[in-house]
């Protein structure tokens, strides 16, 4: 799958420095805290909590962390702080389209900081639908191995695109289908890298090297902000 996916932060996230670990922590535990929020703290009836739990393993989060961002998401835990989900769309160098989804307990804070990203690489904040219709959503799952057999038995139950990639094989699925075929790889004992639910840009935006470089750097403020917790571009990368 060309262009840019959430598995590009994960799998960094993975050798950070200790120096962004805690950022890095930040990020994922707002994440957790979120989810249990929305769908309660077991992560067997609450599957986005079981993605963000597993995504928060990935990045070698401490289990500790991971309860008590579970707690303060349920209400067991009061540190003053009301986080909120909010979404922003607008544009990155070359007219490439950015959703960026943040997690925040200071809006204000949070609308300046990616505005003045987004400006400072050429681009800018948009209103309410100015890039989303050229994203769907779409179940990602990210193993490191496939074979034919494997390949016809998940085409039956739902996997709608295989792509074999440098890093490993990407699969594709509609969103609800995303719990049945993670559940079913499990069950193989097949190991998965990576489960997210995405929005993936119905057309990718083709840049030159000097373009990719400088979309790169934009990429990397974004991810060093410990508001942001998603984005999704149609640039290609």
């Amino acid at each position: 799958m060309s262009g840019h996916s959430k598995w590009a932060q994960i799998h960094r996230q993975k050798g950070v420095a200790d120096i962004k670990r805690g950022a890095v922590f930040t990020k994922l535990g707002k994440a957790v805290t979120i989810a249990a929020k929305l769908g309660g703290g077991d992560p067997e009836s609450n599957f986005r909590l079981r993605l963000a739990i597993d995504q928060a393993k990935a990045a070698n989060m401490p289990k500790d962390n991971i309860e008590r961002a579970i707690k303060r998401g349920t209400g067991e835990l009061d540190d003053g702080k009301k986080i909120e989900a909010v979404t922003y769309e607008g544009f990155g160098p070359e007219a490439t389209a950015f959703i960026i989804e943040a997690l925040t307990d200071n809006r204000n804070r949070t609308s300046a900081a990616i505005k003045h990203i987004l400006n400072k690489y050429g681009g800018g904040l948009g209103g309410p639908n100015s890039v989303s219709w050229m994203f769907e959503p779409r179940g990602i799952i990210k193993i490191n191995k496939i074979d034919e057999t494997l390949e016809l038995e998940l085409i039956d139950r739902g996997v709608e695109d295989i792509v074999k990639e440098s890093d490993g094989i990407t699969l594709q699925t509609q969103t609800d289908n995303l719990k049945k075929i993670k559940d079913y790889l499990e069950n193989k004992n097949i190991t998965i890298e990576y489960a997210e639910n995405e929005l993936v840009a119905k057309d990718q935006k083709t840049l030159n090297p000097e373009q990719q470089e400088k979309i790169q750097k934009l990429f990397e403020e974004l991810e060093d902000n410990e508001d942001v917790n998603n984005y999704y571009t149609n640039a290609q990368i």
